[in-house]
């Protein structure tokens, strides 16, 4: 059975990081691309950023690129997205998930249960 925990969410002030932590488990981690999505109330979700299985190559939503940093631990079976320079427009609720595949397509398998991000002053 396939689990995604997500952690590390919270209140953050604009300007500030965070740093989102999802632990894998009930699956080949190996094998697939893993993804961080996010959705607002009222909208569909959208896919923030994507690793590969091989840990490259990476991709980014056009408005977090420069501020949002994906990263995998095999090792732990272990997803990170590092958060910086955070704005309000990145409050959501933040989801873990795999991808398809080993490459990034997009598509996302498997949910985490997600987690809060909120932007404010």
């Amino acid at each position: 059975q396939v689990q995604l925990v997500e952690s590390g969410g919270g209140l953050v002030q604009p300007g500030g990081s965070l740093r989102l932590s999802c632990a894998a488990s009930g699956f080949t981690f190996d094998d697939y691309a893993m993804a961080w999505f996010r959705q607002v109330p009222g909208k569909e979700p959208k896919g923030v950023a994507c690793v590969s299985q091989f840990e490259s190559p990476v991709y980014y939503m056009d408005s977090v690129k420069g501020r949002f940093a994906i990263s995998r631990d095999k090792s732990k079976n272990m997803v990170y997205l590092q958060m910086n320079n955070l704005k309000p427009e990145d409050t959501a609720l933040y989801y873990c998930t795999t991808e398809v595949a080993g490459y990034c397509s997009g598509v996302a398998l498997d949910w985490g249960q997600g987690i809060q991000v909120t932007v404010s002053t």
